[in-house]
């Protein structure tokens, strides 16, 4: 009788759990640009990246291709930052950036912008 009340008693705090775990569904949202924004040309080769925090995120995933992610002839970066920003030094040419909010169960779609660096 005792074993079947610890079964029943564990069961009950495994469910309980399961309602405190639950995540905040961020699939439908996206991410803000700050800067730089779209179509962008720089004439300092370190990038400030930033955007606007997204409720509910618990990372973004940053990426950068040359020239873009559709004709990708390199991924500058892949990375996953736990802040608003990032600074990248790139050489002159022509990028597309994007970033995506990510939480434990959600992610968002990217938002992509362009950019050009001359020197």
């Amino acid at each position: 009788m005792l074993k079947k009340l610890y079964v029943i008693l564990c069961f009950s705090l495994f469910a309980s759990c399961e309602e405190l775990i639950e995540v905040e569904d961020i699939s439908n949202e996206a991410v803000i640009i700050l800067a730089p924004v779209d179509n962008t040309t720089l004439t300092n080769n370190s990038v400030g990246f930033s955007w606007s925090p997204l409720d509910f995120a618990e990372s973004y995933q940053l990426q950068v291709a040359s020239p873009n992610f559709e004709n990708a002839q390199v991924i500058v970066e892949d990375t996953i930052v736990n802040t608003t920003s990032f600074t990248k030094t790139l050489e002159a040419g022509t990028y597309q950036w994007r970033i995506k909010a990510i939480n434990f169960a959600y992610e968002t779609p990217f938002t992509t912008q362009n950019l050009n660096i001359e020197n």
